[in-house]
């Protein structure tokens, strides 16, 4: 190894700073651009600046969008509250650990089943008030109550109570012990708002903890903020304002770009991605994702309430095709598992599902059908390429006898008018970190977000053993049959695991980007900085 190639692995251990790297090349009479070209090469992003308004495309949004943090359903609200208005207690960072964000600390006791909380100290509101213990215990209770109908709802039934202890100390008892407690309290739902008198918390009034507070909010249109001077994190934001601006169309999003009218756009056309690259004041940026696509069926709904159409119609669509012409190489092929590959406990059931129109006609027959007919609900919001897998799709179950009529549901209301109410339709699942978060939001009984109304009892008893399992070996085995459960019975077709594309002007500048959520976890407008 060269001095050179030395300090360039200091550099990227962080264990020197850009200008000293800078120094020891020079010493070694190496120029500043050959330096810098390094740097780059080596993915060694330029210092954080501070300054500027950044505006970004954001193609998920409706109207009827709110700050209600028991909603938040998808990329804009998602961006502009979660990750640029509010905090949790613990954030994902950029290489997709758990760490504190407004807790200082945190630490589990009597087998995981209590759990220590230390607030740091001196978290202020953006209206100046104090952050308190009873803020915190108020926003979990706010998706706790009888009422809620919080999406995070299901992640916090095993807590049997939450208390304060002493003036910086929130303590949370579990009924069952959560190895994984630290990652559930990261889920962009669980932001810390204000408590109202009496009980509550105010979240109409856009007052939170985050690197931004907000200007102004227009559902379904844009939401405007505004650098926040007593954020608990030195040095950041880096941006003075931010701009999120719904645009559901990715025509109009590529030119917005180009146009410079924005500086960032998610979810690029795939079918033109070559041009856009080629585009020297444009970066494509893909991060490889633990998110997947589905075709979720209703498994309370006739006929999908029968386990031999989930199955036949399972065999019927052809991923390979889908994968080829849709997703053009920019994802992985799915096996109705919704754990991605690369998360711990990870397995992939047997037998894999693979197109077969003998084996989906064997399944309809096994159900009493002969042939079938089926709506499927679709829009891109849905998830980038479904309208056109969809009909893709068609034209390979016909095969099978499985007769789909394609529905194109509009973009603007997909989340409030489909989702969760449509039989069959089209959704885009951000990944989670680990197996029991997963299955606690998407999959066990009740859970607001289970678009499939799955309801299989031994599934529901393993989830809630196999989260206070400490024994590594027998928690695996116990997730591994949570995941052939969901592939033979669960009514979630999973089309593909995604890679996040999106690009965003040579202006713009960050540091390494995580995908297990999407846009940098939804903390770019944190993160990111003007070059």
């Amino acid at each position: 190894m060269s001095e050179v190639e030395y300090w360039l692995s200091m550099i990227q251990r962080g264990r020197i700073s850009r200008r000293e790297f800078f120094g020891r090349a020079a010493a070694l009479g190496v120029s500043t651009v050959m330096a810098t070209t390094l740097l780059s090469k080596a993915g060694i992003a330029e210092e954080p600046k501070q300054g500027g308004f950044a505006r970004f495309a954001i193609s998920e949004g409706g109207t009827t969008d709110v700050m209600d943090p028991a909603t938040w359903p998808g990329f804009f609200t998602q961006n502009a509250f979660a990750g640029s208005m509010c905090n949790g207690l613990t954030v994902l960072n950029e290489k997709g650990e758990i760490v504190p964000d407004l807790a200082e600390s945190y630490e589990s006791s009597n087998g995981t089943k209590t759990w220590m909380i230390k607030l740091r100290s001196g978290l202020t509101f953006h209206n100046g008030k104090s952050v308190t213990v009873n803020d915190v215990v108020e926003s979990f209770r706010y998706h706790m109550s009888a009422a809620s109908k919080s999406a995070a709802k299901s992640l916090l039934t095993g807590i049997a109570d939450i208390k304060q202890d002493g003036p910086s100390g929130v303590l949370f008892t579990l009924n069952e012990g959560s190895a994984d407690f630290p990652y559930i309290l990261s889920d962009y739902h669980l932001v810390v708002m204000p408590a109202k008198d009496g009980g509550g918390i105010d979240w109409r009034s856009g007052v939170a903890t985050g690197p931004f507070t907000l200007e102004n909010f227009v559902p379904g249109t844009s939401a405007k903020l505004k650098r926040f001077a007593n954020y608990h994190k030195t040095g950041k934001p880096h941006f003075d304002e931010v701009e999120f601006l719904v645009v559901s169309d990715v025509s109009a999003r590529v030119n917005a770009l180009i146009t410079g009218e924005v500086h960032f756009m998610d979810n690029c056309d795939l079918k033109t991605l070559g041009a856009l690259s080629r585009n020297p004041a444009i970066k494509v940026l893909e991060v490889p994702g633990i998110g997947f696509y589905t075709f979720a069926m209703d498994t309370q709904a006739a006929p999908f309430n029968d386990v031999n159409v989930r199955l036949a119609v399972k065999y019927a669509l052809d991923r390979e095709e889908i994968h080829k012409k849709i997703f053009l190489g920019h994802a992985v092929v799915g096996n109705d598992n919704p754990i991605a590959a690369s998360l711990k406990y990870a397995t992939n059931p047997l037998p894999v599902h693979k197109y077969d129109p003998d084996m989906a006609t064997h399944y309809l027959q096994k159900a009493g059908h002969s042939s079938i007919k089926l709506s499927l609900s679709v829009a891109e919001t849905g998830f980038p390429g479904a309208v056109n897998a969809a009909v893709l799709y068609k034209a390979q179950a016909a095969k099978a006898g499985i007769d789909i009529t394609v529905v194109r549901e509009p973009e603007d209301s997909y989340w409030d008018a489909v989702y969760l109410k449509k039989p069959w339709c089209a959704v885009n699942w951000y990944g989670r970190a680990t197996c029991d978060w997963m299955f606690t939001t998407a999959y066990a009984a009740g859970a607001a977000w289970n678009d499939t109304k799955w309801n299989n009892a031994h599934f529901n008893d393993l989830l809630v053993k196999a989260r206070s399992e400490l024994d590594d070996t027998k928690r695996a085995a116990m997730y591994a049959e949570m995941q052939q459960l969901v592939h033979d019975d669960g009514g979630v077709i999973v089309v593909a695991f995604n890679n996040w594309v999106n690009a965003h002007s040579t202006k713009l500048a960050h540091g390494e980007v995580n995908g297990i959520w999407p846009d940098d976890n939804f903390r770019m407008s944190e993160r990111w900085w003007f070059a």
